[in-house]
């Protein structure tokens, strides 16, 4: 048995075109694999814990191995409780719309949580930053009102190049991706011809992943 964790960075819900697609992955690898376990995080609707003064203090406390107070220990738990969770599943689906030419704020704050030397990434003399979240396997369904997959829009996009830099970052390299731009276009029939084919993509890959 496999688990797969749905990550949702949208609070559009029934509007939204990237967790339209990313639905119908996730309902199609529920009938592929039924044997899988499937949990959802919605970052919108999650208590993230902050990343504040008491963590930043325990984070550098840890890494200086000195001695943090009980407040830091219990707020550096919190951050510990979210990347434990996060690496015990073996497979990940981010339904991820651009906001500003990057990711939603809350996705941002839960991989400011996610990302912590020793945890999901470690610094070697020789090779520098090595990935730990290592053996597993993502799909990100990406979702943005322009053009941002080519010239003169690609050099705006801060979207999918940090999602992709920030998952190679932490180990994970094998990655599958579906874009879903342009859904301001005036033409609704045709973005919605297109948020159709792309969630027939989405199960398609379901079958082998």
């Amino acid at each position: 048995m496999h688990k797969l964790l749905y990550m949702m960075a949208s609070p559009r819900i029934e509007r939204s075109y990237s967790l339209h697609i990313a639905n119908a992955f996730v309902d199609a690898y529920r009938q592929y694999h039924p044997q899988d376990r499937i949990e959802t995080i919605n970052v919108f609707t999650t208590d993230l814990p902050s990343f504040d003064g008491p963590v930043i203090n325990a984070k550098y406390a840890i890494l200086h191995g000195q001695n943090a107070t009980p407040q830091e220990k219990t707020s550096w738990q919190a951050v510990e409780k979210i990347i434990e969770e996060f690496t015990s599943f073996d497979k990940y689906v981010f339904a991820v719309p651009m906001w500003n030419f990057g990711i939603p704020y809350r996705l941002k704050h839960y991989i400011d949580l996610l990302v912590q030397p020793g945890y999901t990434f470690r610094v070697d003399p020789e090779k520098g930053y090595v990935g730990l979240v290592t053996g597993k396997k993502a799909l990100v369904v990406y979702a943005s009102g322009g053009q941002y997959t080519t010239p003169p829009g690609q050099d705006l996009d801060y979207q999918s190049r940090y999602i992709r830099a920030i998952l190679n970052f932490i180990g994970i390299t094998d990655i599958k991706e579906l874009t879903m731009d342009d859904t301001l276009n005036a033409d609704r029939n045709a973005t919605v011809e297109r948020r159709n084919s792309l969630a027939d993509q989405a199960r398609m890959l379901a079958k082998e992943f």
